[in-house]
């Protein structure tokens, strides 16, 4: 059999597509994790802020049970457990109180990608619209900022009710 036949190649691009969809069914899959874990933490976070600014603080160095030093040799991949980044899972948890929200929508889209909605989009409705969005038409970041920049919520939804 000539493996240059219309047989073969159809067979070769067919496996190829299903390789494609698994890795992209993990990855999603993996980002829904991801994000249901940044929510937990921020929930923890908001449920201790009596505790004080330096709560924060702290769980970046110390991590909820052990010393970082002891967290980094466990999982030393692990990353995005900053001040910053900790801040950011205590606004998402406070912005979206249901879990079962975040699971199945909110998780649709990368962490980036909703810091950039948390910072930018206030408007609950308009957050949700660009969240359709961005899972429907895969847009980067960059191409997401852009859109909220140029005021593409007003421009198709808005207008379209006026």
């Amino acid at each position: 059999m000539l493996m240059n036949t219309a047989e073969y190649l159809s067979i070769i691009e067919n496996i190829k597509s299903e390789i494609t969809a698994a890795q992209y069914r993990a990855t999603v899959h993996v980002n829904a994790d991801m994000l249901l874990l940044y929510y937990d933490i921020g929930c923890v976070i908001n449920e201790h802020k009596s505790w004080g600014n330096k709560f924060i603080d702290n769980l970046a160095i110390f991590s909820l049970l052990a010393n970082v030093a002891d967290i980094r040799i466990a999982f030393p991949e692990s990353k995005g457990y900053s001040v910053r980044n900790l801040k950011y899972m205590a606004k998402f948890a406070e912005t979206y109180s249901d879990r079962k929200f975040v699971q199945q929508v909110v998780a649709q889209i990368p962490w980036g990608h909703n810091i950039v909605l948390l910072d930018k989009v206030a408007d609950m409705d308009e957050r949700k619209w660009y969240i359709k969005k961005s899972a429907e038409n895969g847009w980067s970041r960059n191409v997401l900022v852009h859109q909220i920049e140029s005021n593409l919520y007003q421009r198709q939804v808005l207008a379209d009710k006026v």
